[in-house]
């Protein structure tokens, strides 16, 4: 019987995005969707977030020692990967006759590199797991045959790691049940989301859609997901929005989809239901903004929109269109972040520096156009990261700026990383200097008021070479200039001291 097969569903320690994101947790959908359709089918699961439990790994080795699990899972982000190989090892030590299973966005374009290095992983889920982990849960309990199950990845009888072939994507997503929210400690994880002008209220994350038609070049989703875009009926999200507002006292809705406004039709059809339910909640979504009017936005606004995120990227219009392959233009992004202030709504465009022929001009042409948004908008910025099964990791190795033996299963101190800033994962660098992002990241950070000090410790765990030491002076140096100095030199000083440096032009050769 499937009640007698005890599953125990793991978020490793350090959370989803490890240190990237330390301290602001949120229930882990994807794992919670595998959870609801495998009890669903009778199966007794358990779910561990450690991160949100606070549990470090031995706490971790406790549980699952009491727990007596037939099958362990682990999802894995490319920045918590090597917490989640951790989990692994140590299951397979304390548990060695228990199935290992690794899932997640990470692992569905390594899956074979993690069956080759990780011998304490027994099968990969590649892609959407829901149906890839149910069929093996009913193979392992009636001790079938694996070499069938599509979506997964294992080792044949002589210890080769091979693809089984591709699962298709769930084509109705309604048929899912809402993500199992009840196996966890909702309260533990203390999502809470500021509303300007309101107060601090209860939150909830919910993803209505899955896929994406677009092709940006640094972005996995299309590949984890798939390019044709899959949606939930606005009727089902309206109730899930309900139940997570009933059952957790919800007031604000974290809608997690990759392009919430892919269609204005779909967009108006949930605000209105918002407004017809009475659903006393404000929201926040991720929009694109060549796809995004003055109407849609207004209608958002009248449901409970307070915030809109959105790729700008670049202030260079060749980076944007001929690297990134995002076809609009600034004016685009200005009228936007305009109507938005005309609603009330906060606009939080994104930005990534050190892209693929960058320059110094075009670096300040994005810091330019930062500087010009600057009051009207809340802004994020960071280093272009290297995520598998992208376009820019085929880039990065043909450049060599990946090594042909890399392996993202191991710690590699020939490529460049920031784990206490950027999470431990590849950044690209190409012509820009350190000092240029460096200054870069200290200015914008300066305007945002962020405090580095809480970084320090993580900055001195992760010195492990000469180079990390180069990296980390030259960036402590674009700190004490651009964010110390200033707070302590008189007002009239302080732009003639950073024109100074700036003419300097520190520049330092990248040879790795």
């Amino acid at each position: 019987m499937a009640a007698d097969y005890h599953i125990v569903l793991v978020v490793p320690p350090g959370g989803y995005f490890a240190e990237r994101w330390r301290g602001r947790g949120m229930p882990e959908l994807g794992l919670l969707s595998i959870a609801a359709v495998l009890e669903q089918e009778g199966y007794r699961v358990t779910c561990l977030p450690c991160s949100a439990l606070q549990l470090d790994f031995e706490g971790l080795e406790r549980q699952l020692s009491a727990l007596h699990p037939d099958l362990v899972g682990v999802t894995s982000t490319t920045e918590n990967r090597f917490q989640s190989f951790e989990v692994l090892k140590r299951t397979r030590r304390l548990l060695p006759h228990v199935t290992t299973v690794i899932g997640g966005p990470h692992v569905t374009n390594t899956a074979r590199d993690t069956l080759d290095h990780c011998a304490a992983v027994d099968y990969v889920v590649r892609g959407e797991g829901e149906q890839t982990i149910l069929e093996l849960c009913r193979a392992l309990q009636q001790h079938d045959e694996t070499r069938h199950i599509a979506g997964l990845s294992l080792r044949d009888e002589e210890g080769t790691s091979v693809d089984n072939p591709a699962r298709e994507p769930i084509e109705d997503l309604n048929t899912l049940p809402f993500p199992a929210r009840h196996l966890i400690d909702y309260e533990a994880y203390k999502f809470r989301v500021d509303v300007p002008g309101k107060g601090s209220f209860p939150a909830a994350n919910i993803m209505t859609s899955r896929g994406c038609p677009f092709t940006c070049n640094f972005c996995a989703t299309p590949t984890n997901w798939g390019r044709k875009v899959r949606t939930i009926r606005p009727e089902r999200v309206l109730d899930e929005i309900e139940e997570v507002c009933q059952r957790y006292a919800a007031r604000v809705i974290w809608f997690y989809d990759d392009t919430f406004n892919l269609s204005k039709k779909r967009v108006s059809q949930l605000c209105s239901g918002m407004k017809e339910r009475k659903l006393d909640v404000f929201w926040f979504c991720e929009v694109r903004l060549d796809l995004l009017d003055f109407e849609t936005l207004q209608i958002m606004k009248d449901s409970g929109c307070f915030h809109v995120a959105f790729g700008i990227e670049s202030g260079s219009e060749r980076i944007r269109r001929e690297i990134i392959r995002k076809d609009f233009d600034l004016e685009q992004a200005r009228q936007v972040v305009d109507w938005c202030n005309q609603l009330g709504i906060v606009a939080n465009p994104f930005f990534i520096v050190s892209h693929p022929t960058e320059t110094k001009k075009e670096l300040e042409e994005t810091f330019s156009v930062m500087k010009e948004l600057s009051g009207k908008t809340e802004q994020s910025i960071s280093i272009l990261h290297i995520y598998p099964g992208t376009d820019l990791e085929h880039l990065a190795r043909e450049q060599g700026k990946l090594p042909h033996d890399f392996s993202w299963t191991k710690p590699d101190n020939r490529i460049i990383t920031l784990p206490a800033a950027q999470g431990d994962v590849p950044l690209y660098l190409d012509k820009l200097s350190w000092w240029q992002i460096g200054r870069v990241l200290f200015q914008w950070s300066a305007k945002r008021g962020y405090s580095i000090g809480n970084k320090i410790p993580a900055v001195l765990k992760n010195i492990h070479s000469y180079r990390d030491i180069y990296r980390y002076s030259i960036l402590f140096l674009c700190f004490c200039v651009y964010r110390l100095l200033p707070r302590l030199l008189p007002t009239g000083k302080r732009s003639g001291l950073q024109g100074h440096h700036d003419k300097q032009q520190l520049e330092v050769k990248e040879d790795f």
